[in-house]
């Protein structure tokens, strides 16, 4: 611990946050390690002083006590402290989880961004903006975005360690994550679970950048970039590593139908969202099959 205070936090990203979210949880990861050194520091060092005062040599006088069996106060001690140290922390963890499902800042317009996990790549499709892109995504800065998650096969883990902490992907699930940047960059982002073995180049970026920027690269995006098709999704869908990619359009539904090809039922848990609708206009006030969607178009 000496030695890495002198560290660059920079060069650690889970310790350096550029967003509300990642601040929230760097507060957890902060107070978790101070509860733990609570118990960790004495437990070491009640440790060396009974090697050191019960050590086997001629001169030591601590006294034998062949006979001691139990104390009733070291037991509610040992005990104890673990017990309220859970506690608080448990108090603190379920806090920052519920704060973190409803959007960092209210007074701001959020967008919506729905992720697919493929392997080994990640597809984004902006619901708003009608386009798509794989392996890289762009967002505007000091704006709440909701992140809904599935998989279209593997689970796997969505991470932006900067912005904040993992969410899975599940197959036939439709996970949310609220993250935000609270300035432009660009932030690493990685899948955080095993799948197989192209799973180490399984990252991709998260560009922050003015409003006024994303809009114009969205439109530049819708003018200049390909459509994705159904056949040309089924490509992506084969197993293999992939180059960052835009498309201008993607079929209707594609996202719920990918929710439905892997799970029958589609599950929903989106309610914090806001207005109660789907990316696409679907009412998500509940859980809904998607059995019969039209998905040739």
């Amino acid at each position: 611990m000496v030695l890495l205070a002198g560290c660059d936090r920079s060069k650690y990203i889970v310790l350096n946050p550029e967003g509300p979210v990642g601040h929230e949880e760097l507060r957890l990861i902060i107070i978790s390690v101070i509860l733990c050194a609570v118990v960790i520091i004495p437990v070491i060092g009640i440790f060396v002083y009974i090697a050191i005062r019960y050590r086997d040599t001629p001169d030591n006088k601590a006294p034998y006590q062949p006979e001691w069996a139990d104390s009733k106060v070291l037991e509610v001690i040992w005990w104890g402290i673990p017990v309220v140290i859970v506690a608080i922390l448990g108090v603190f963890t379920a806090k920052t989880t519920m704060n973190l499902t409803k959007p960092p800042v209210k007074d701001v317009k959020p967008i919506v961004i729905q992720v697919t996990s493929l392997d080994w790549k990640w597809m984004f499709t902006y619901p708003d903006k009608k386009i798509a892109t794989v392996n890289y995504a762009e967002i505007p800065a000091g704006v709440p975005v909701q992140f809904v998650l599935t998989s279209s096969g593997t689970m796997n883990s969505f991470w932006v360690p900067q912005l904040g902490g993992q969410e899975y992907t599940m197959p036939g699930m439709s996970m949310g994550l609220w993250l935000q940047a609270d300035k432009t960059g660009e932030y690493f982002g990685s899948g955080a679970n095993f799948t197989g073995k192209g799973f180490a180049h399984m990252q991709f970026r998260v560009k922050s950048v003015t409003q006024e920027n994303f809009n114009k690269w969205a439109d530049k995006v819708k003018k200049n970039s390909p459509a994705l098709t159904n056949a040309g999704y089924k490509n992506l869908e084969k197993p293999g590593l992939e180059k960052e990619l835009s498309f201008s359009s993607y079929p209707k539904g594609l996202y719920e139908g990918i929710v439905n090809k892997n799970g029958g039922e589609y599950m929903k848990h989106m309610n914090h969202m806001g207005d109660g609708k789907s990316m696409d206009g679907m009412d998500m006030s509940g859980s809904h099959s998607m059995d019969g969607m039209d998905m040739k178009k």
